[in-house]
């Protein structure tokens, strides 16, 4: 079964999405044989060097009270704990600019580490509360997964794999791909959002059967 992740490192639900994915595939395990592919979605493809706070982010971008936001970070954060996925998001927590993560992304699916990496870059954003744009964040999760330090650090000092990167991204703007995490099967099936296992689980199932 060919899986297309769509999603972005600084995206909760899509790590929540990842976990629910994982869980439905190992209780699916004797009946699929699944190859993940990560493929690139920016949320905010405008953002500066500096980020910006959560809070007034999600202010600007959907009018949220910082009661509201709040709110929903809590939600959030109690919907990972339940997968296992410590998530440390707070009112002083901040949105970066994710092109160069994407970047060594695609470099990490031709080292055959991209799952890895992806894993160990919500780790780093989520859980330990680091920049995914700061190069040295993104040379040290690298290393951590196998991957070579130093030519993640020539790669990250380059515009290599820029064009592949923006071309994927338009690619599944094109296809109608809106809003992340988007989880595209064989090409055929979407399924959008942080599902819980159990629905995955029920969409796997149906898709094998199809």
């Amino acid at each position: 079964m060919k899986i297309d992740f769509v999603s972005d490192v600084s995206c909760p639900w899509c790590i929540i999405g990842l976990r629910g994915l994982e869980e439905a595939l190992a209780r699916t395990g004797d009946l699929i044989d699944a190859d993940i592919t990560f493929q690139p979605f920016e949320l905010n493809p405008q953002m500066g060097k500096d980020g910006q706070n959560i809070g007034e982010h999600i202010a600007e971008k959907y009018g949220s009270t910082p009661e509201q936001s709040a709110a929903n970070r809590a939600m959030i954060r109690k919907r990972a704990a339940d997968l296992g996925f410590t998530m440390q998001m707070s009112d002083t927590s901040r949105i970066y600019n994710t092109f160069d993560a994407h970047r060594l992304l695609h470099w990490a699916e031709l080292e055959g580490k991209q799952a890895a990496l992806k894993r160990a870059l919500f780790d780093a954003y989520f859980t330990d509360q680091q920049d995914p744009s700061d190069h040295a964040v993104l040379v040290a999760v690298a290393e951590k997964v196998g991957l070579d330090p130093a030519r993640a650090a020539e790669i990250l000092a380059s515009d290599l794999y820029a064009p592949e990167v923006r071309a994927a991204e338009q690619l599944w703007l094109s296809r109608g791909i809106h809003s992340v995490p988007a989880i595209v099967i064989n090409d055929q099936y979407l399924i959008s959002g942080g599902q819980p296992p159990e629905a995955f689980e029920q969409a796997l199932r149906e898709i094998a059967a199809a």
